[in-house]
């Protein structure tokens, strides 16, 4: 079996610099066998008590403003240029896939920093980045 070397948000972060997909590339890829298989997804992550945990926000307000203005900008424009518009959704979903792995490898540096240093990372903030990962990666998987 092969070993897969162990991926981090900071991993997927450093990737500004990766290669774009060319426009005449295909985007998708072929469906698997695996892609049809029904799982059962909890619609919401549950807390400790069973009820359903609020949702953390991944960016700032202010971002989460800006972005939506940019889609809405994308959406608009595709009667006139569909081809410009799918390639610009392309980068601004890029482009927020990449400030959410630069949020999340942002907090894990902060809490790696605590550990180098050898101060104690309490509980509490650990309990809140697992539950950060664990919405973030309900939502994923959701989607």
């Amino acid at each position: 079996m092969n070993q897969r070397q162990k991926l981090h948000t900071s991993d997927i972060a450093d990737q500004r610099d990766a290669e774009p997909v060319a426009a005449d590339e295909p985007i998708s890829r072929e469906p698997q066998a695996e892609d049809t298989a029904q799982v059962d997804i909890p619609s919401r992550s549950r807390g400790s008590d069973g009820e359903p945990e609020a949702e953390t926000p991944l960016l700032p307000a202010g971002d989460n403003a800006r972005l939506q203005k940019r889609w809405e900008e994308i959406q608009s424009g595709f009667v006139d240029e569909p081809r410009q518009m799918v390639e610009q959704a392309d980068a601004l979903v890029a482009d927020l896939m990449q400030q959410i792995a630069l949020a999340f490898a942002d907090a894990r540096q902060r809490l790696e920093q605590q550990w180098a240093s050898g101060d104690d990372v309490s509980t509490e903030d650990l309990r809140q980045a697992l539950t950060r990962y664990r919405s973030f990666f309900h939502r994923l998987l959701t989607a």
